[in-house]
């Protein structure tokens, strides 16, 4: 371990020690304990971890205060940019595993959205976002397994960018980073933006639940929809690509991803983790087998439905909800609760395809690639921040 900058970290610790947990989204922060010296082309960016992932030498919580344990190695993804002069400094909310599109851990304090004060942030990656939104850091690192970086961006009114990831098998989840702007977010994937013209699909329908469409939201995505026209892109509207067998397909991966989780030391798990791996339980091989070829046909079932390069439409369908909304609700409820909230994020966890949610006059907006890269996308999200 090491210790970052003195002026950099002295100045963080200082603005968290006037914040409560809630304000600041930190699960986890010790300025004497860090990770990196500093020394790459990060040239020693202080980098929050979500603690979902380990640290060596730092607590991980998952998001269950009876979950947390010291962990002795890091996570590659995280060395990594250690190795590239990042400093990781602290670990951040998330929700239980990961597990939901709101951030309420257990017997922890969940944090409260800055644009919204008693309303969600949104999950999992919800104390990245706060973090980044209340400009402690320029960056925070996170992850993204059914719209967990994008959703908390789009509530907390900060950049969320999912980079492409390798999806067959029923893999999901991929890890980024919550930022400001751009050019933080192509300086950490180390892409450089590219722009031209590029055919964009405008979709305003609801993919993966039936909900009403905020009217801000669709006003806010058709008036970017007319800025990419005069950047000269060709803007055509799309409609949903599939039926409900897709999001099926997701949920039963989830479950089946679900099935071997552990109750946590004090036994206090929250009630949808609990009702994820009962239903991952209940399956039979032969399902999941079926489960995980439904999920991975979504690719190609959304480039034959889409003849576009990129597809433009609202992150969320309305304004983040007061904290305890979802939870409050049975974990089926729950559950569906947060997909019409949050009904098109998942089609590119389960395409692989880059996706991002830019902050546009408040509304989080969101862009998912269908047939082109990380590079066309952080370039379409620079041509509109």
């Amino acid at each position: 371990m090491s210790v970052a900058s003195p002026s950099a970290l002295s100045t963080l610790s200082a603005r968290i020690s006037t914040m409560s947990p809630a304000e600041h989204g930190f699960s986890w922060f010790n300025p004497e304990v860090t990770a990196g010296d500093g020394r790459g082309p990060l040239h020693g960016m202080i980098i929050p971890a979500k603690d979902l992932h380990h640290v060596a030498g730092m607590p991980t919580s998952f998001g269950a205060h009876g979950r947390r344990m010291m962990a002795t190695e890091t996570d590659p993804f995280l060395q990594s940019l250690i190795n590239r002069g990042a400093i990781i400094a602290g670990k951040t909310q998330t929700s239980e595993l990961g597990l939901t599109a709101y951030c309420e851990p257990v017997r922890m304090p969940a944090p409260d959205n800055p644009r919204f004060p008693g309303h969600t942030t949104g999950g999992s990656s919800g104390g990245a976002a706060v973090a980044v939104a209340r400009l402690l850091v320029d960056a925070a690192h996170a992850s993204d397994g059914g719209g967990s970086i994008r959703v908390p961006a789009a509530a907390c009114g900060v950049v969320g960018f999912k980079p492409s990831h390798d999806s067959s098998g029923g893999s999901p989840a991929t890890q980024g980073f919550i930022t400001r702007d751009i050019n933080t977010q192509s300086l950490l994937h180390a892409v450089a933006p590219v722009t031209r013209p590029l055919r964009i699909g405008v979709l305003l329908e609801p993919v993966h639940a039936e909900t009403t469409v905020d009217d801000q939201f669709v006003h806010t995505v058709e008036a970017v929809a007319h800025r990419l026209e005069r950047f000269g892109h060709e803007v055509v509207p799309v409609v949903r690509p599939y039926g409900d067998w897709a999001f099926e397909a997701f949920t039963e991966v989830l479950a089946m991803r679900s099935r071997s989780i552990e109750d946590p030391e004090d036994g206090e798990a929250s009630a949808i983790v609990s009702w994820l791996r009962e239903l991952g339980r209940a399956q039979t091989p032969l399902h999941r087998a079926q489960a995980v070829r439904a999920f991975d046909s979504v690719a190609d079932v959304v480039l034959e439905a889409w003849d576009v390069d990129v597809v433009l439409s609202p992150t969320l369908a309305s304004p983040p909800p007061a904290l305890g909304h979802f939870s409050s609700l049975s974990p089926e409820a729950d559950f569906m609760e947060q997909t019409r909230w949050t009904p098109w994020a998942t089609t590119y966890n389960m395409t692989g395809g880059a996706a991002i949610s830019l902050p546009v006059d408040g509304v989080g907006v969101h862009l998912g690639a269908v047939r082109v890269g990380n590079a066309e996308i952080l370039g379409l999200g620079g041509q509109l921040l």
